[in-house]
């Protein structure tokens, strides 16, 4: 460049650029004419570029000082930035050591907590500010315009619920400006519906309403407006609301229904006597609604489908059904009066029980007869009952309690009560006590009281402390009869305790008999009837919400309501966790019956067969078989019973009579054989093998068993097959001393028998006399007289 090119010279050298330039002007001698001004316009051009040179050699040194300027600034500023940060250091330990900021911090707390105040203030009156606008717009559009008014209820509904989400994150804030909107929106709501409550009962007042209305005529077109305008009004509140809403149009509607009903059952009059609770309020209630349900229905039913059909409420009849709203509308003044029958019953627990079964009733019959869901289409309407009992559970479940407790001891105490009801069932069943069936009447009865309430621990509560205490308690006297019978029956417990003549007495003929019968036929019963419970809808769906609430607890914690898994588990069933089918509610129970019935069984064998023994002892021990006949061949059904058999058939055929009479089939068939086995080994060994006998004697023996044997099968068919070995050695016993027909005689059995066991084998077989043993057999020949001879 220009400004880098060094100063101009002078040389001696010709400049080739310049000759060519003269010789591009000077061309000829007439250019030498113009030579004054060729040089003049040289020496122009000769000063530009003179001007050039010396400013481009200015802006030189300009730019090297300006180069040498930014170099000391430069140094300059890193010099001070050193020096800043010297400082810096300085000041940052001299503030680390100083309480300057702690203070001067302090001293600004105040004043920005009052500016915070300040912005609060202003953002609080700014809110309120909208609270107020809001109210006013919404009431400037009533009566005319429910919806348009219900667009600025809705922006203040909405504000109240959202700050009241807002104050339980912030730890329960602004108490009073969240209750003050909360207040706001309420009276405004409540000034809405009183506002377009009062149109309506103006249009029902001209009306005559409800004494000047059919129940079958229609509503004109005023009053349907002013009925739709009100359903308008409250649509939004149904719609966001958690709880059952009253219709308003049916709560205007009801206020004349409301002071009769006041009037009738809640004021000084007859029918407003607890007494008439069931007989007349009830019946009226149901009746007055029965004569509205087709009037509203008819007209107004339409109106609700029109404004909840597409809703999410569209199933639930409190809302779609206007016989259901009229119920909820009325339920308010029904249960004021239900709260008061039932402060009448707290201090009469006997009309508190009547009470509650009233009430189940009128639920029922609420649901029932107009389909009332309560606002709960799954689970249905929860009714007065469970309202009471939420609060009065405790009082109304002593009261039954102590009403089946106070009856049950009335049972027990009653003169009968131990006595066996032998008209209870037919031929070859078991016959419980008058007790036992009055007891489980009594338990039903409890059932009854019980099984329409909702809540499962309260059912489980009356299930185990009522009803299994009754039976656990009745079972432990069964225990204590079978303790006492064993301890005056034994003969250390007689040593012990001694014997009353009083119990000798009770003891006497059938008297141990009746008394083990009361037990097992009773206990019977008990088993029988809590099987048959445990198949009923009731208990098998008491049984499933058990088992479900069981494995949910997982064996640790309650199952219901101060009710532990254990403490359920030992009452009810071990079963109760298992996921198998096996298993019902009343496992435990049966369990201790069964084993009552068992030992009761054990014992009554004991009694038969101690009866035998006494009864026969005579028989078995004064009897002579050994008298002599002139005839060799005695018919048995020739002979009369031996005279000492008498007593011993008596005492038969007494045994045989009751039992038959008290027990069922197969159970008197089971003990029967027991006792026949025992009679047959006591015969057997003392007097078949004990005795000797002549051809009369054995005769006589046969006459015998066959007596013994004709009783038996006539109370129980083929009883006496349990005697069958003694009938074949009775059999055997008596052969012939000589036979006709090529019958075997004593003498041949005699002879074959001894010759060896094949030998004896067949002889047996051949007399069809397989029960007996080729021994037996031999000992049983011994016995005849004529063989020792």
């Amino acid at each position: 460049m220009a400004m880098n090119a060094p100063a101009y010279s002078y040389s001696k050298e010709p400049d080739i650029r310049l000759e060519d330039y003269l010789d591009d002007k000077l061309q000829s001698t007439a250019d030498f004419e113009n030579l004054d001004t060729l040089l003049a316009s040289v020496e122009v051009q000769r000063s530009q570029l003179q001007t050039q040179l010396d400013d481009a050699t200015r802006e030189l040194e300009d730019a090297r000082r300006a180069a040498q300027d930014r170099q000391g600034g430069l140094a300059r500023s890193i010099q001070e930035f050193y020096q800043l940060q010297e400082s810096i250091d300085v000041r940052l330990k001299i503030v680390a050591e100083s309480t300057a900021p702690d203070e001067a911090i302090r001293r600004l707390e105040r004043p920005m907590k009052q500016l915070h105040k300040v912005e609060l203030a202003y953002q609080y009156v700014s809110l309120l500010q909208d609270v107020e606008n809001w109210r006013l717009e919404a009431r400037s559009h009533l009566p005319e315009n429910p919806k348009a008014s219900l667009q600025s209820y809705s922006k203040l509904k909405k504000l109240s619920m959202r700050l009241r989400e807002l104050q339980k994150a912030a730890d329960e804030a602004a108490t009073h400006l969240v209750n003050y909107v909360e207040r706001v929106t309420e009276d405004l709501w409540n000034e809405m519906k009183n506002t377009m409550s009062k149109e309506l009962e103006t249009i029902l007042k001209k009306r005559n309403w409800p004494q000047g209305v059919d129940p079958s005529a229609e509503m004109d077109d005023e009053w349907l407006q002013c009925f739709e305008k009100l359903v308008d009004l409250q649509v939004p509140e149904v719609l966001y609301s958690e709880g059952v809403v009253t219709l308003l149009p049916f709560e205007v509607m009801a206020k004349p229904f409301v002071q009769w009903f006041r009037f009738q059952f809640m004021g000084n009059n007859a029918t407003s006597n607890p007494q008439a609770f069931g007989t007349f309020c009830i019946p009226q209630f149901l009746s007055l609604i029965d004569k509205w349900e087709g009037f509203f229905r008819d007209n107004v039913g339409y109106v609700l489908a029109s404004r909840f059909h597409e809703t999410k409420v569209r199933d639930k009849s409190v809302y779609m059904d206007p016989a259901c709203a009229l119920i909820t509308a009325l339920l308010p003044v029904m249960r004021e009066k239900v709260n008061a029958m039932v402060q009448h019953g707290l201090k009469n627990p006997q009309f508190l029980s009547s009470l509650m079964v009233q009430l189940m009733d009128l639920d029922d019959e609420i649901r029932s007869r107009f389909n009332y869901d309560g606002g709960d289409p799954d689970q249905g309407w929860a009714g007065l009952t469970s309202e009471v009992l939420e609060k009065h559970f405790d009082d109304w479940f002593k009261a039954e309690k102590d009403f089946a407790l106070e009856r049950y001891h009335a049972i027990m105490n009653s003169p009968d009560a131990r006595n066996i009801d032998y008209d209870y069932s037919g031929n070859g069943k078991m016959k419980p006590t008058f007790g036992a069936v009055r007891v489980t009447d009594l338990l039903k009865s409890v059932t009854s009281q019980y099984e329409r309430v909702r809540r499962f621990s309260h059912k489980l509560r009356f299930l185990i402390d009522i009803q299994l205490d009754i039976l656990d308690d009745y079972h432990d006297r069964f225990k204590d009869s079978l303790d006492t019978y064993y301890t005056i029956n034994s003969t250390l417990g007689r040593t012990l305790h001694g014997l009353t003549k009083e119990q000798a007495a009770a003891l006497e003929g059938t008297g141990a008999f009746e008394t083990l019968c009361k037990v097992l036929g009773s206990s019977d019963h008990i088993i029988a009837t809590l099987k048959d419970w445990s198949n009923e809808e009731f208990f098998v769906s008491m049984w499933e919400q058990l088992q479900t609430r069981a494995k949910r607890a997982n064996g640790d914690g309650n199952i219901a309501t101060g009710m532990s898994y254990e403490s359920v588990k030992d009452r009810t069933s071990a079963d109760i966790a298992s996921d198998g089918d096996g298993g019902i509610l009343f496992d435990e129970t049966i369990a201790a019956y069964a084993q009552r019935r068992k030992t009761a069984e054990e014992y009554l064998v004991t009694a038969l067969i101690d009866s035998h023994q006494k009864a026969f002892r005579p028989y078995v021990t004064k009897v002579q078989w050994t008298t002599i006949s002139d005839s060799t061949h005695v018919d048995p059904s020739q002979l009369s019973v031996t005279p000492e058999l008498d007593e011993p058939l008596k005492i038969l055929k007494r045994n045989l009579t009751f039992l038959a009479a008290a027990l069922s089939t197969a159970v008197f068939r089971r003990i029967w054989r027991d006792a026949l086995e025992k009679l047959q080994d006591m015969l057997w060994a003392n007097v078949l093998m004990t005795q000797n006998f002549t051809t009369l004697g054995a005769a006589q023996f046969v006459r015998d068993l066959e007596a013994i044997n004709s009783l038996i099968d006539r109370y129980i068919p083929d009883g006496s097959s349990a005697l069958s070995t003694l009938q074949d050695g009775s059999r055997l016993l008596s052969l012939p001393l000589e036979a006709d027909n090529e019958a075997i005689t004593l003498q041949q059995a005699s002879d074959r028998v001894f010759t060896d066991n094949t030998e004896a084998k067949k002889l047996l077989a051949e007399l069809d006399l397989e029960s007996l043993t080729p021994a037996n057999a031999r000992k049983i020949l011994q016995r005849r007289v004529e063989n020792s001879e």
